[in-house]
């Protein structure tokens, strides 16, 4: 068959194209961008002779008229405070009655939300389990209102303990369409063992629904995980806010404002300024502004975020054989350990 010169050299062209395209591009990208709103409402206070399901229609009703601040900004994932539905000004008995009575329908409307505002929510309530006992609980709500996933406090306070809350003793990553989420709640935030978890797990986000800020603590959990940090802590007064991986906060909320909403970027990772001086000017002459590099000053460590379409910061950091923060780490323990480098211990006679 003879074909046309120029229909002949355009198949050609065509095939050399593809042929070059660089596979990374080809490979597309598993994270990117989302937004992500924080909500640090106080909880509902209430006459403590409010009936039982007055008092679960009024804490709903409150939830609606929270959540209506956010959802104009279509937000992929909302983090609310710890036991967001537990209302002010009942005595200890008719709290327990309005506990009884309140069942899963908050969370039933919080699902209904998440399903037809199609984002993420965390339900972050006191739970009862199968067996008669209480849980204080954070339950990842997906797209659909499904639950993704649940995190029991594994550090509830001495006073929750004395009040019927038992311990949890898990530590779930949360698998969602745009990475992988962990949680904690309040007090958690004060033990080693838990965060030395996620910082074997590597997950994208820690989401903290709280009653406390934790101050420093929350910089400090950004950082040693590499990831990103979103708390929601009660009362306007208290800031709720968003972390990047470096612990910086990106949103807050304000005296005004008792929510804030960010647009974060997971595809994103830690290096050392070490030795990765020469390829991280090499990584930003080629890639310009579809790379991002953020250095908050005194730390030795850049954050650095692919905002290309395609290419992924992993793709980049191989491409450049860029050294990752933990990998310079492990590396320098490594070398440390090597015959005579370390000074003999001398015993005194």
């Amino acid at each position: 068959m003879n074909l046309p010169l120029r229909v002949f050299a355009a198949m050609v062209l065509a095939t050399m194209v593809l042929v070059s395209a660089p596979a990374k591009a080809q490979d597309g990208k598993k994270k990117g961008f989302i937004t992500v709103a924080t909500i640090g409402a106080s909880p509902l206070t209430v006459s403590g002779d409010t009936k039982p399901q007055k008092v679960v229609d009024r804490v709903i009703a409150h939830w609606r008229n929270q959540f209506s601040r956010v959802l104009p900004d279509r937000p992929d994932l909302i983090v609310v405070p710890e036991v967001c539905d537990r209302p002010r000004g009942l005595s200890p008995e008719a709290q327990d009655q309005y506990f009884i009575t309140r069942g899963t329908q908050v969370q039933e409307f919080f699902a209904t939300v998440a399903r037809e505002n199609h984002c993420y929510i965390v339900y972050s309530a006191k739970r009862a389990m199968d067996d008669g006992t209480w849980r204080n609980s954070s339950m990842m709500l997906d797209r659909q209102g499904n639950v993704a996933g649940i995190y029991d406090k594994n550090h509830p306070t001495i006073g929750e303990i004395d009040k019927g809350i038992l311990c949890g003793n898990k530590a779930p990553i949360v698998e969602c369409d745009f990475g992988r989420v962990a949680m904690a709640i309040c007090f958690d935030l004060n033990f080693d063992e838990l965060r030395q978890q996620y910082v074997e797990a590597q997950p994208d986000l820690i989401l903290f629904s709280s009653m406390y800020h934790g101050g420093m603590m929350q910089q400090y959990w950004a950082y040693s995980c590499r990831c990103h940090f979103v708390g929601a802590i009660a009362g306007r007064a208290t800031p709720s806010q968003i972390r990047n991986p470096l612990g910086i906060v990106v949103a807050s909320n304000t005296n005004y404002f008792d929510h804030a909403v960010a647009r974060i970027n997971l595809d994103c990772a830690l290096v050392h300024l070490d030795e990765n001086w020469g390829r991280l000017s090499a990584m930003k002459a080629k890639y310009g502004p579809k790379v991002k590099i953020t250095d908050p000053g005194e730390l030795g460590s850049v954050l650095i975020a692919s905002e290309h379409d395609t290419i992924s910061i992993d793709a980049m950091i191989a491409e450049f054989e860029l050294e990752r923060l933990d990998d310079y780490m492990a590396r320098s323990l490594s070398h440390r350990m090597k015959p005579a480098i370390t000074e003999s211990v001398k015993t005194k006679p």
